[in-house]
């Protein structure tokens, strides 16, 4: 043992410790040999004073090694804590006992070190694989010492009718155990080879230095023998009481998660939730089971315990055994509202109002067929009929408060009544649109966990394919061999008319009487909506029932659409809205999962076919509209003449578009809201308002018009600030710039918009620790955008602060230069990505060309210069000129560039490597 050896670790941490062992497996009176890993003397060497203690226990195969980095960040002066990092016996480095040590036995095992130690509170817990296990049993037995918890991919229940997972189920078959467990290594190194990225080699071999030897590896076939493969398994009891203790869990739970475990997949970690249900949650995408090597936890695990810093000491004060298993189940207490809330009316408000009200026969939700006609339509009182027949329906099958369920059902009349159904019953609904592309939606659906997913039967089939989660609804009645091919229970038709029958049972006055009985918690969860995945990962965005009910209301008071207006939905989200605004829907006949599909034939067919007097479409959507006009016939440009008011998001819209626009709606009042999938909208503004802020820029009369995007004012009920960056392209400050009385020392300073309303998102879901970066500033949603106010107190967005170029002397932001350049006739669409070191990056263009290039690479020598003389226009040196045939952009909008894949490509082609694909 040469701890020397380990890369990351201090020597000064390695000590062993003999501890007189109270095990029923153990001799009266043995005393047992522990290896751990301790930084308690480099704290006292360091003068610092611990602020608690951290109780690491690792899994089967790995040893203390594993949480290195926790004792290298607790002896950081910042934040000083204790880490003590065991190996378990017959592990790492502690003694090889010769006995079969069960769960309860290492729980007990672990009391007997702690005790050794003389451990006092506040001691936080982390453990992973088995250790999470056993250092949950550890903290149900020593409630005067716990003051959290943290559990990385760690299981503590499976389901008696479910098989293991097929790694385990091979580990302990009897031809295979002894000799993958024990006689070889391959245990070993098949769980080092699940490390994303690889493990380094010396961080490999020093994984492996415990276990050389058949001799050395007892422990680890012990434990992987000591699963509970089912309820007469001896150590199923023990696993059976650290289950149902964890649910009386009162103090701060962490959880981290790598979603890419083959053995501890996301399902275990949304039983851990279930019974934990206050925990703070983060999953690392694309991480997998060895969480610890794959992504750097030192950092949230200290940001928490600083975020629970109080909490954590006043659990240690109390010791409060009522705390831990016996307590009665209730959640941990919200924070008190900062201000007085008001009246909630829930989303579904004006559906029940309507369907009693004059217009109850009046058309509410209409579909269209590619023909142009109306392929299906339901009336206000049929579509609230519809809902409360299904939510019953959806009530007796099982889904209830808090049940997650996926929809994924195209926008109709069916995807209408499955989301309020859903919303009525207090469920929480995940809408993961198609247009992430299958590998983002796979993603995504599989954090959320849903209980439920009800889809047509593309949806089904890749569910099945796929392995999403959750009890399958089919949306029709199927087959009853293709229901048992894709596991489908029950469809949406057959639970209808189930509720029916059931709400016809409750008497003459039962609809009426369920309609009025809506019990919902304001600030319950209601649904989780993803992002369209352009800068990472698609996250997602929880939102409250008062959050989606404050959208609504936005929405209402800042374009003035009330009861009675007719809207045709070119976005997914606008649809199901709808209904809650009181307004006829539509949904023009294209795919909703590829904007651009929409032509301008579609969109006056939907106009025509409710009389329409409001457009929510895409820039790609409109893109698309102007190139097909002239597909138009004398009736339909009447219909799109007669529109009153257009809305587009989502990207920016190009005032040459706005233009186009205006010519096929000429009596419409154009809008282009600014906002996100964490809060819609932000800010709005019309079409002269641009106009208006484009002559100021030119003219140089405001201070601070121009460069970037002018998205205008703040919206009904938000407010808006800016952080100033500072000069590496960060925005870490805190003192806030507002849009009101926009002063010269304001205007034109460029930094991260912040937004604040009630309708921004509750948090990311199951992301802790980018909910803690976008909310750094309490009541502030961080949005990730860059941008300034001018003097007129309206907002220009500058792009994204992840794509902020820090060249040499200067912190450049995108899009004023790509403006610049897009005026020129031969670029349809341009991009800025920096390539090189932060703080020396060249500013490189890349550009699609009109008409489109055959191939990626160096722009031709006149291009070039044409496109660096307009980036210089924005104060913006240009280094180097690429072409693309098309820009990589987003899969849900056809329209947000990915300048951080663009920036990797274009460092490649630069240094010399093939141009290829970008």
């Amino acid at each position: 043992m040469v701890a020397a050896n380990w890369p990351g670790v201090d020597p000064e941490w390695s000590r062993t410790i003999r501890v007189k062992s109270t095990s029923s497996v153990d001799a009266p009176g043995a005393v047992r040999r522990w290896h751990v890993l301790d930084n308690a003397a480099q704290l006292k060497r360091r003068g610092l004073t611990p602020r608690g203690t951290l109780l690491c226990v690792h899994g089967n195969p790995t040893w203390s090694y594993l949480w290195r980095t926790l004792l290298s960040a607790g002896a950081d002066p910042a934040h000083p804590w204790r880490v003590v990092a065991v190996d378990q016996l017959d592990m790492g480095y502690s003694e090889r006992t010769g006995t079969f040590r069960r769960l309860a036995d290492r729980v007990t095992d672990l009391g007997d070190l702690t005790d050794a130690l003389g451990l006092e509170g506040p001691v936080v817990t982390v453990g992973h694989d088995w250790g999470g296990v056993i250092s949950s049993g550890w903290a149900l037995k020593h409630p005067q010492l716990l003051a959290g918890v943290v559990l990385t991919n760690t299981a503590v229940y499976h389901p008696s009718d479910s098989p293991l997972p097929p790694a385990l189920r091979l580990a302990l078959h009897p031809a295979v155990h002894r000799w993958g467990t024990t006689t070889s290594d391959a245990f070993l190194r098949v769980t080092h080879s699940l490390a994303n990225p690889p493990l380094p080699a010396d961080v490999r071999r020093a994984f492996m230095a415990p276990y050389r030897g058949a001799g050395r590896r007892a422990g680890v076939g012990n434990f992987v023998a000591d699963i509970p493969a089912n309820a007469s398994h001896p150590s199923f009891p023990g696993l059976t009481h650290v289950a149902d203790g964890l649910r009386g869990l009162r103090v701060p739970v962490l959880m981290l998660w790598g979603p890419k475990d083959p053995i501890f997949s996301d399902r275990y970690l949304k039983d851990l939730i279930s019974r934990v249900p206050h925990a703070d949650v983060h999953r690392f995408e694309g991480a997998g089971h060895l969480v610890a090597e794959d992504r750097d936890i030192a950092a949230p695990v200290f940001d928490w315990l600083a975020v629970h810093g109080t909490e954590i000491s006043g659990n240690a004060i109390s010791g409060d055994a009522s705390r831990l298993a016996g307590a009665t189940g209730e959640p941990l207490p919200k924070k008190p509202a900062e201000e007085e809330k008001t009246k909630f009316r829930p989303l579904w408000d004006a559906l029940a109002e309507l369907a009693m009200g004059p217009a109850k026969e009046e058309i509410a939700v209409a579909e269209m067929a590619p023909d142009g006609t109306v392929s299906g339509s339901l009336n206000w009182r049929q579509l609230e009929e519809r809902i409360l027949d299904l939510a019953e329906g959806l009530r007796e099958a099982g889904v209830g408060h808090g049940s997650r369920v996926n929809l994924m059902v195209p926008p109709g009349t069916d995807l209408t009544v499955a989301l309020y159904a859903c919303l009525r019953l207090g469920a929480v609904v995940v809408v993961a649109d198609a247009g992430l592309g299958t590998k983002g939606m796979s993603r995504a659906v599989k954090g959320a966990t849903a209980d439920f997913l009800i889809g047509i039967d593309k949806a089904l089939a890749a569910a099945t394919v796929l392995g999403w989660p959750g009890r399958r609804i089919s949306v029709q009645d199927l087959p009853t061999a293709r229901r048992r091919v894709l596991g489908v229970e029950t469809s949406l038709h057959a639970l209808a008319k189930s509720g029916a029958r059931s709400l016809v049972a409750h008497g003459s006055a039962g609809r009426q009487q369920d309609s009025q009985l809506v019990i919902v918690d304001p600030d319950a969860p209601s649904a989780v909506l993803f992002t369209s995945g352009s800068t990472g990962p698609a996250k997602g965005v929880l939102y409250t029932h008062r959050q989606l009910a404050a959208m609504r209301d936005t929405v209402a008071a800042t374009f003035g659409i009330r009861s009675g207006a007719r809207l045709v939905a070119g976005f997914a989200p606008f649809a199901l809205l709808g209904p809650a605004l009181g307004a006829v829907s539509v949904t023009p006949a294209m795919d909703v999962t590829a904007p651009g599909t929409l032509t301008a034939r579609a969109l006056a067919d939907a106009v025509t076919a409710i009389d329409a007097s409001v457009v929510f479409a895409s820039p790609a959507a409109l893109r698309n509209v102007v190139a097909t006009r002239d597909d138009l016939s004398g009736a339909l440009l009447q219909a799109l003449g007669n529109v009153e008011l257009l809305l587009s998001a989502g990207a920016p819209v190009p005032e040459p578009l706005l233009a186009e626009v205006q010519r096929l709606m000429p009596q419409a009042s154009l809008h282009t809201p600014y906002g996100m999938t964490e809060a819609l909208p932000v800010t709005d503004i019309s079409f002269e308002e641009i106009q208006a802020a484009g002559a100021d820029a030119a003219a140089g009369t405001v201070l601070g018009a121009g460069n970037g995007v002018c998205v205008g004012m703040p919206v009904h009920g938000a407010r808006v600030s800016i952080v100033a960056l500072a000069a590496d392209g960060t925005a870490p400050g805190e003192n806030l710039l507002t849009e009101a009385g926009v002063t010269g020392g304001i205007a034109g300073v460029t930094g991260e918009i912040l937004v604040s309303a009630p309708h921004v998102k509750e948090a990311y879901d199951r992301l802790w620790l980018t909910e803690q970066e976008s909310a750094g500033l309490t009541g502030w949603h961080r949005t990730g955008d860059v941008g300034h106010f001018d003097a007129a107190g309206r907002l220009w967005v500058e792009g994204r602060l992840a794509h902020v170029v820090t060249a040499p002397g200067a912190v450049v932001t995108p899009v004023g230069a790509e403006q610049c350049i897009e005026r020129l006739d031969a670029v349809r669409l341009a991009a800025i990505a920096g390539v090189g070191p932060s703080g020396t990056q060249a500013v490189v263009a890349v550009v699609e060309t009109v008409p489109p290039v055959p191939k990626a690479g160096p722009a031709a020598p006149q291009l070039a210069g044409h496109v660096r003389r307009a980036a210089s226009e924005a104060g913006v040196h240009v280094s180097a000129v690429l072409v693309v045939p098309a820009q990589p952009t987003d899969v849900r909008h056809n329209a947000k560039i990915d300048r951080t894949r663009l920036a990797r490509w274009a460092s490649k082609v630069l240094a010399g490597g093939r141009p290829g694909k970008p």
